[in-house]
């Protein structure tokens, strides 16, 4: 199938699924993953519709920057705090916080270009070793103390990766974990806390993830096909 074939495939079952959730489709953002695809696929892409893309590491976003047609970009994986710098003034929101120690740097690079900078709070909900991010008791505190210290931060949500499951239905236990703690902080009136943005959801559990609350969901083997993992960053 062609990536034009391939979007418009997901974005039926997205609109599917956020319809049993009570939603419209367009309340649901699918960002398309673009990990080791080429400037040529994302491009092709972003002519189908996307507007929005995400990157793993920071230096396949320097390598394709200025290659990829105008659209927005989201840093998804774990992100050093001295790779920060690289990145401030090209993503739109960085997905994968998981500690004040990241979010003061985010906050100090921010302050330098004068911006804002709109972050997720990474949760490990499963608690897997192999995984970044908080468990889901740590979440308030973080919250609270980049609030209390990082005032070129805004959160604007939650972010999750559930393990692998075979069914993907066995996965939605660590989204409703997740969506539990990201309805607490939906009302709060601070400014520097927006939480818009509840990310959940892969090619293989988006549709649980859309139906236990993701309006965010990370797309990308189904959208470009499998990863050739021997392929340079960037090229």
């Amino acid at each position: 199938m062609s990536i034009r074939s391939n979007i418009e495939h997901i974005t039926k079952l997205k609109n599917e699924a956020a319809e049993r959730s009570g939603r419209k489709g367009e309340d649901v953002l699918l960002v398309a993953v673009t990990k080791l695809h080429d400037c040529d696929e994302i491009n092709e892409a972003i002519d189908c519709g996307i507007t929005d893309i995400a990157e793993n590491k920071v230096q396949e976003i320097l390598n394709k920057y200025d290659k990829v047609n105008p659209v927005r970009w989201h840093l998804i994986g774990h992100l050093q705090t001295n790779k920060v710098k690289y990145i401030i003034d090209k993503v739109v929101m960085i997905h994968s916080v998981e500690s004040l120690h990241l979010a003061k740097e985010i906050d100090k690079r921010a302050a330098q270009h004068g911006v804002t900078m709109d972050i997720l709070i990474q949760v490990n909900s499963a608690e897997e070793e192999s995984k970044f991010g908080i468990t889901v008791d740590e979440t308030e505190q973080l919250i609270h103390d980049i609030l209390d210290n990082c005032p070129n931060v805004r959160i604007r949500g939650l972010m999750c990766i559930a393990p692998w499951e075979d069914n993907p239905e066995d996965a939605k236990v660590y989204f409703d974990a997740v969506k539990k703690q990201f309805d607490q902080f939906a009302n709060i009136d601070h400014p520097n806390l927006d939480f818009k943005y509840l990310s959940m959801g892969m090619t293989n559990d988006f549709e649980v993830a859309i139906e236990a609350g993701s309006n965010l969901i990370r797309v990308g083997t189904a959208i470009f096909g499998n990863r050739d993992y021997s392929r340079k960053m960037g090229e």
